[in-house]
């Protein structure tokens, strides 16, 4: 009953000066003295904006009319007590002064940090801006300048460095199919043939699933039974993008490209590791053009060792990228040769995947547009970097954590700079 009494005073009188809580300092509106807490949170969410869907106008017509006042910040303290009730000792003079300039400091800091994240969000814009714009130039100079004479312009010191910024998007899936070029001289009409293969292939699978199981059995010279861990893998590939998922708008086209090019190759077959690059080249590309880039990827030497499984040339990537790895950070070399971490214990998965695997797509593209440029021995300068970037972290680590960690990158990498270890 003692609670009950002390929330339910009645309030002084109006003519008595406004007494008890403000709000932010505000005093309440002579109109409506005996406002209760409702009421408060109600202007105050109109004062913010935030005013709910089932106010009154007028309440939203107080939020349109406070837009243009004086800044008024988000505090966490909410309420300042200016004058105690009057059943306490007023407050002395040096404790309101002191109040006072409390409030005016919590107000400041406050103003001062929206102030300094306003800046920080007009700095982010001028900088998208800015880059925005740089992409739209450099576009203009692609599709004008260098495109129409790739032959000639590639290799000029012009289109190299505007290739090492990073390719625009619109010009990229182009640049791409250029650079990785068609030796192997597949036609669309050859990868309709595969496809219709592979899609034969499938049927078989799903009239007679016995045969699926023939994989096991299955020569090193024919592995067109690998057909069936096309369908395991694809809902793997960038699953937070869900757009190679079943029902995905691109499931069926990832599917396609590797079953037709596990047609194409059954000497080599689908491989873990393929489908993440297929489907980059699908998101950057035509259909028969990803299958041809793809398949002329797949063909070059460092992938062809790595996707055969040809451990005697897999051994020597693996010496070179060491020398290059003890010239570099002899520390961290010496560190892994002493937990005898060897490079295809972290290395082989980055190189399968092209780094598509362990990188957010965007890094993976930018990664991609210099492997485009300067060949596979960028690929070991960027697992160099890689190991740069974390050898702080990867000194102190043992054998079992540097193998978790090289294959479970962390959230750092989101901000990786393809600029790293060049």
């Amino acid at each position: 009953n003692r609670r009950r009494g002390l929330f339910s005073r009645k309030q002084r009188p109006s003519s008595q000066s406004a007494p008890g809580w403000k709000l932010f300092g505000k005093v309440p509106l002579k109109e409506s003295p005996t406002k209760n807490a409702r009421t408060i949170q109600q202007e105050y969410e109109v004062r913010q904006g935030r005013a709910s869907a089932g106010s009154s106008p007028t309440q939203h017509a107080m939020g349109r009319s406070r837009k243009n006042l004086e800044f008024e910040p988000l505090s966490t303290t909410a309420l300042i007590l200016e004058d105690r009730p009057a059943n306490l000792p007023a407050k002395s003079l040096e404790e309101a002064q002191r109040h006072r300039q409390q409030y005016n400091e919590i107000v400041a800091e406050a103003k001062k940090r929206e102030l300094k994240e306003a800046q920080k969000r007009q700095k982010q814009v001028r900088e998208r801006l800015k880059q925005e714009e740089s992409i739209a130039n450099a576009m203009v100079v692609w599709n004008n300048d260098i495109l129409p004479h790739w032959d000639s312009m590639r290799a000029s010191r012009r289109a190299r460095d505007l290739w090492w910024q990073g390719l625009p998007p619109n010009v990229r899936g182009r640049v791409w199919s250029l650079a990785i070029g068609n030796e192997l001289n597949i036609t669309p009409e050859l990868y309709e043939i595969f496809l219709s293969r592979a899609m034969e292939k499938w049927r078989t699978f799903d009239e007679s699933p016995s045969e699926s199981d023939a994989d096991d059995g299955a020569s090193l010279a024919d592995r067109e039974s690998s057909l069936e861990l096309i369908k395991l893998d694809i809902s793997r590939t960038f699953p937070s993008l869900y757009i190679f998922q079943k029902d995905g708008p691109y499931h069926n086209l990832l599917h396609s490209i590797l079953g037709a090019y596990t047609c194409y190759r059954p000497d080599i077959g689908y491989v873990q590791g393929m489908s993440f690059i297929a489907a980059v080249l699908i998101l950057n590309m035509e259909e028969a053009d990803a299958f041809i880039s793809f398949a002329n990827l797949i063909n070059k030497p460092c992938q062809m060792t790595f996707f055969r499984v040809d451990h005697e040339l897999m051994l020597k990537y693996f010496g070179a990228f060491e020398v290059f790895f003890e010239e570099n950070l002899p520390r961290l070399f010496n560190h892994f040769l002493s937990s005898n971490l060897t490079p295809d214990l972290y290395l082989i998965d980055w190189i399968f995947s092209l780094y598509t695997k362990p990188f957010p797509l965007d890094v993976a593209c930018r990664v991609w547009d210099v492997f485009c440029r300067d060949g596979e021995e960028f690929l070991f300068r960027v697992g160099l970097g890689i190991l740069r970037l974390y050898q702080d972290i990867l000194l102190q680590m043992d054998f079992i954590h540097i193998g978790l960690h090289s294959r479970l990158l962390p959230p750092l990498l989101q901000s990786f700079s393809c600029g790293l270890g060049c």
